[in-house]
């Protein structure tokens, strides 16, 4: 199925740079070695879907594969924003800063930025007010909050396996109202879980399903595009 996106190609860019201007976290420490005799530690759980199942376990795996840290956000000030080279008449500068794990962006009727996030529980919304950009965080409390779309005044934010919406959401950004869910029916796998999302010029809901991991077959449930209304019906 073809999917239709209303985003403008200037948020496209604009989440690139969030990604572009995004630093490494310092390498992972080494873990301190069993006591002699010691029964080895048993792994932890991994998630259903999760592309280390099937794994090696111990020291020398993790060498010839190792998982990168989480990348942590630089300080604006020492992003090396003055040596990227743009055609003449433009300009890059940070618009904001002190949202962690920024992934998705939309942009409301009065201006106001909405920024998802795809490992942290927060929604961020970035507002213009007396002439500066104030940030607060709009929700908390969600999991994987990755998508964000907006459509006449309401906000639509697509976690890991539902979706949400908060109506009238420019007018309430300094006591917004918990985010109402309309759909609840998505997979929870974690590999390739977190979800984005769109509305198209059908005025539909378009949210991406990704496979359950990397080499598996397909099934009715991944693989697909979910259409729906914008109360969530119909999907």
């Amino acid at each position: 199925m073809t999917s239709y996106s209303s985003t403008p190609r200037s948020l496209l860019l604009a989440g690139a740079f969030f990604s572009a201007l995004t630093l490494s976290a310092a390498a992972q420490q080494p873990a301190t070695p069993p006591a002699a005799g010691a029964a080895p530690a048993a792994a932890p759980a991994l998630p259903p879907g999760s592309p280390l199942i099937g794994r090696p376990a111990g020291e020398a795996a993790a060498k010839l594969a190792p998982v990168a840290p989480l990348p942590i956000a630089a300080a604006p000030d020492k992003l090396p924003t003055a040596k990227l080279k743009v055609p003449a008449g433009f300009n890059i500068e940070v618009y904001a800063a002190g949202m962690a794990n920024a992934r998705s962006l939309a942009v409301g009727d009065k201006g106001t930025v909405f920024v998802g996030s795809r490992l942290v529980d927060k929604v961020y919304a970035i507002a213009n007010k007396d002439g500066k950009r104030e940030v607060k965080v709009l929700a908390s409390g969600l999991y994987r909050p990755n998508g964000v779309a907006y459509k006449d005044g309401t906000l639509y934010i697509a976690e890991l396996s539902k979706i949400s919406k908060i109506d009238k959401v420019e007018d309430n950004l300094d006591s917004s109202p918990k985010p109402t869910m309309i759909y609840d029916n998505l997979p929870k796998d974690e590999a390739h879980g977190w979800k984005f999302i769109a509305i198209g010029p059908d005025n539909k809901l378009y949210v991406p399903v990704g496979q359950p991991g990397n080499n598996v077959l397909h099934d009715d449930d991944h693989g697909q595009i979910r259409r729906m209304n914008l109360d969530g019906s119909g999907a």
